[in-house]
């Protein structure tokens, strides 16, 4: 099982307080944004538990009668939460949010806050480098082909978005030539189709030209002579892209 890393001092405390509380037969929840943690946190804390996820409440209830130490997680899908009998069972439960907070109140005797990989910077490059690293192996690039600094960081989703940024990052910045033009014949094999399909797909060759060149560049004349077109030309076709 993939480990539970953290140098966030308010996760730390979380982790303190389960271990604290660990052979209570007491209930616990962890809330927070999705995809940061909160399920890898408690199998990390209880490896040995049952799982099972919210979205099935017929699951949920058998497995309350199966076990008396259970991982509930998407505790938030559950259609009939005030039903559940937790007493004298050691419930972790993970949410995304709280829906009914008496009901929450009623149900766990310690609620915890897992902070968002925004809150959590002396995470997130841990994180990072852990998904660069799985990238470059599963795209077999050599570990100095594209530096690690370069790689953006996007927390807009927490991990998820981190990672998707990571691979298509890595994906676009080590294609070659065959590589795009493979790429582009799919996408034009699904998305071809009307009347005026040259212009209206010419925009992806056209727009990464031109944008391409003026980062490079930096200058409209110096552009219209390495691409041997009029500047006027140019100016129109930056026009009529919208770059800026």
């Amino acid at each position: 099982m993939e480990q539970f890393f953290t140098n966030s001092e308010h996760v730390q405390n979380i982790i303190k307080g389960f271990n604290l509380t660990k052979t209570l037969f007491v209930s616990s929840i962890i809330i927070g944004e999705a995809n940061i943690g909160k399920k890898l946190l408690a199998q990390y804390l209880f490896p040995d538990t049952p799982i099972v996820s919210g979205s099935d409440q017929k699951a949920v209830e058998l497995a309350l009668k199966e076990h008396d130490e259970l991982i509930i997680t998407d505790f938030e899908k559950l259609s009939n939460q005030e039903s559940l009998d937790l007493d004298n069972k050691r419930i972790i439960a993970t949410a995304n949010y709280v829906g009914n907070k008496q009901i929450i109140d009623s149900l766990f005797a310690f609620i915890y806050t897992l902070p968002s990989l925004r809150e959590r910077p002396e995470d997130t490059e841990h994180i990072k480098n852990l998904f660069i690293k799985e990238a470059k192996s599963n795209l077999m690039l050599e570990d100095d082909d594209i530096p690690n600094s370069d790689i953006p960081v996007n927390l807009t989703q927490n991990s998820k978005s981190l990672k998707s940024t990571i691979y298509k990052y890595l994906m676009t910045h080590s294609m070659y030539r065959q590589d795009i033009q493979d790429a582009i014949y799919h996408y034009l094999l699904k998305e071809l189709d009307g009347n005026n399909g040259y212009k209206e797909f010419l925009d992806l060759y056209e727009k990464p030209l031109i944008e391409a060149g003026l980062h490079k560049y930096g200058s409209q004349l110096q552009l219209s002579q390495i691409l041997g077109i009029n500047r006027n030309t140019l100016r129109k076709k930056i026009h009529e892209h919208g770059i800026d």
